[in-house]
């Protein structure tokens, strides 16, 4: 996820971009402090508190789909916030009566067109993408390996969409099983092996990794592709198969290498997480 500060009226807003789900999430106490002109976090924090639990005795969706996510607080730490998407913002706007909830539409459309540019030229996403991860310290090698991952990461879950999966738990039990197949780990186990808890698992592997969980996601989606399958036993068998797939060429590699490529390597080391084809040669003295 990539966060950034959005500006709106001088005021800041929080913002996570989520490239899986495509969507931004913002923070709602930013949103709070906004159309109630609060004069501190503190003021827009307590009156989200009284709007939060009347919303929830109501039942109101808003408050349902509300989630919490880490973003940079005022001491620099990651903290756990409330963000909405960005249909939960404009149903919070209708609660809160405010001579800004116009202008403030018409922002979050302007935040919203930056994304659609970056859709109707692809390259501006990818470029996007790379300087984010090139700001957190990852080689270029790598980072070519991860945008790729990320493309065909959303191909294969378009692909789940047109057989009618739609619910998040859903494609984490279908990317379980295509990553147990080729790694023979769950992705929880995974986890634990580079010591992550809620990290991203693509973000901390080294590129012969990301290669091989994109090939199981390709086959993946062409198997899908080509067989159209229609109950969701039948996807996970295909996401098997195609976890297969990479399994095969996982083994061919590391009877090559003499080791296994499933690595405890993480983030906390970046460019150990490129591992090249070939060490530097030693030279005589």
């Amino acid at each position: 996820m990539n966060n950034k500060i959005k500006v709106f009226e001088n005021k800041q807003v929080r913002t996570v971009w989520d490239a899986e789900a495509e969507e931004w999430y913002f923070s709602v106490v930013d949103i709070v402090s906004v159309l109630t002109d609060s004069t501190d976090y503190q003021t827009a924090r307590n009156y989200w508190k009284v709007l939060k639990s009347r919303l929830l005795a109501e039942g109101n969706e808003t408050v349902t789909n509300c989630n919490r996510l880490k973003l940079p607080a005022a001491d620099g730490k990651m903290r756990s916030t409330d963000v909405l998407d960005t249909k939960g913002v404009l149903r919070l706007v209708q609660s809160i009566p405010s001579p800004k909830a116009e202008p403030f539409k018409m922002w979050l459309a302007e935040v919203g067109d930056e994304r659609l540019n970056e859709i109707a030229d692809p390259e501006k996403a990818i470029l996007r993408g790379a300087d984010y991860y090139r700001a957190k310290g990852y080689t270029d090698g790598w980072i070519n390996q991860r945008l790729q991952t990320i493309e065909m990461r959303k191909e294969l879950t378009d692909d789940w969409k047109a057989r009618g999966i739609q619910q998040n738990k859903d494609y984490a039990i279908l990317t379980n099983e295509m990553t147990k197949a080729w790694s023979g780990l769950t992705v929880q186990e995974y986890k634990q092996i580079k010591g992550l808890k809620k990290e991203n698992l693509r973000d901390n592997m080294t590129n012969i990794e990301l290669v091989l969980n994109m090939l199981a996601e390709v086959t993946t989606t062409a198997i899908s592709r080509q067989e159209r399958p229609e109950k969701f036993t039948e996807s996970k068998n295909i996401a098997k198969r195609g976890g297969s797939v990479a399994k095969n060429a996982r083994t061919d590699i590391e009877s090559q290498l003499g080791k296994s490529v499933i690595s405890s390597l993480n983030a906390t080391d970046k460019p150990s997480l490129e591992i090249r084809s070939s060490a530097p040669q030693e030279t005589d003295d």
